[in-house]
């Protein structure tokens, strides 16, 4: 354009627009589109506060020399970059490429660096020593961490900025989860996804706020969790769990998707609004422990499969009705699964039944119905729940993997929707 010719257009842009413009983008794509555009923008790099270099950045580089090749380029393109953002603040690499050069980047911009994510599985060489150079970059506050393998803790000091840390993947031996933990004292956020570990887990955060723990494995593994702080934590995979600290704690989750979860040690909860469990084979021990410390919860989720001790596998003791809604006279919302459910359902859970009874604040009731034995029992405690619930909005029965292997489960499914029909617009089935 003519105008171009004559050193307008954006070669003519004040370099503070620029800089503006630059300030917005992170992805090394983009920028070398923008160096593309117009002369002045091929020196934007020391403007730019974030870098990210996605999975595929260096594909094309692949395709002509292999993996090897693609490695190499985006070690080069990363370098060059990082050495020139002299305002990094935050350095997201999911791309391949070498973590013996990850020392080099984090020191030439440790004073500006506020964020780092790594996608640690997919360096062409992953020894975990080249972790240790996290420390450098003393002004972190966040950390993302995907696929790590550590043996032993790394060598970071003390980061005392660091409030966010997530691993997801991460293969941790015992030593290095809680060498890891305690050298981020400060954190307010914890992430550990998909880790694999045994041993037992001692964390002691005091300005925690927000965790989830989800550790992997065949491996037993046991946690001790020491955060005053803590609204909202989601904790899987362990055998033995000590809480410690719970008087803010709005958001509570436990699962254990294979084995059997024996023991949870915790306080009162007079904060808690939902509670979760979840899982295969919980101590009944456990279980009476979590629900006897959750009385003020409003949202129960129950969808452990069985109780009993090691691998014996029993169903849930007999639960009377009226004495389990008193404990919990702030229930709202309350999600059974078949095990709690029958156990609600036994020969003498009615028997404390009268008038004066009432769930005061039940608003819906999802049920997983899973066998038309104690059909009898079944329809009379989804009656009760319906009759003493004056504000019952909403009753969901999910029928799932029942065997239709005789009359009694078509009869039961045929009184089931008797049931919904007398109640319609309160009952729905699934």
């Amino acid at each position: 354009m003519a105008s171009d010719e004559a050193g307008g257009g954006m070669d003519a842009l004040p370099d503070g627009v620029v800089q503006h413009i630059l300030s917005q983008l992170s992805s090394a794509r983009d920028v070398a589109a923008c160096a593309a555009v117009a002369r002045c923008w091929r020196g934007c790099v020391p403007y730019l506060p974030s870098l990210y270099f996605p999975r595929g950045a260096f594909e094309a580089a692949a395709a002509g020399g292999g993996g090897a090749a693609a490695v190499a380029a985006a070690d080069d393109t990363i370098g060059r970059m990082v050495a020139a953002a002299a305002r990094l603040e935050e350095l997201v690499v999911y791309c391949p490429f070498s973590a013996s050069l990850l020392p080099r980047w984090l020191a030439a911009r440790a004073a500006t660096l506020r964020v780092l994510e790594l996608r640690v599985d997919s360096a062409a060489d992953k020894s975990g020593h080249h972790l240790d150079c996290v420390g450098v970059a003393e002004g972190l506050e966040e950390l993302r961490l995907w696929g790590p393998t550590m043996a032993a803790p790394p060598a970071w000091g003390r980061m005392e900025r660091l409030r966010v840390l997530e691993m997801v993947g991460a293969v941790l031996g015992e030593a290095a989860v809680n060498g890891v933990l305690a050298a981020c004292p400060n954190l307010t956020d914890l992430a550990l996804l998909g880790c694999e570990c045994a041993g037992e887990a001692a964390i002691s955060l005091p300005l925690l706020e927000r965790c989830r723990l989800d550790f992997v494995g065949a491996g037993n593994c046991s946690l001790r969790l020491a955060a005053p702080r803590v609204v909202s934590l989601e904790v899987q995979g362990f055998c033995w769990i000590s809480l410690q600290g719970g008087d803010r704690l709005k958001h509570l989750t436990i699962s254990k998707t294979t084995g059997s979860l024996y023991h949870v040690e915790m306080g009162k909860l007079p904060e808690l609004v939902q509670l979760s469990l979840r899982g295969v084979q919980w101590s009944w021990g456990a279980i009476s422990s979590v629900l006897q410390c959750a009385t003020e919860v409003k949202h129960l989720v129950m969808k452990v499969e069985f109780c009993g001790d090691f691998d014996t596998l029993q169903p849930f003791p007999e639960i009377d009705l009226v004495e389990f809604f008193n404990s919990y006279p702030k229930l709202c919302k309350f999600e059974i699964h078949g095990a709690m459910f029958a156990a609600l359902c036994q020969k003498n859970s009615l028997k404390n039944l009268d008038s004066r009874f009432v769930i005061p604040c039940l608003e819906q009731v999802l049920v997983t119905v899973r066998s038309p034995l104690n059909a009898e029992q079944k329809l009379s405690t989804l009656e009760s729940l319906v009759r003493y619930s004056p504000r019952l909005r909403r009753m969901t029965i999910r029928i799932s993997q029942m065997k239709n292997c005789h009359d009694s489960a078509d009869d039961f499914f045929e009184e089931i929707c008797k049931f919904t029909r007398m109640n319609s617009g309160r009952v729905c089935i699934e």
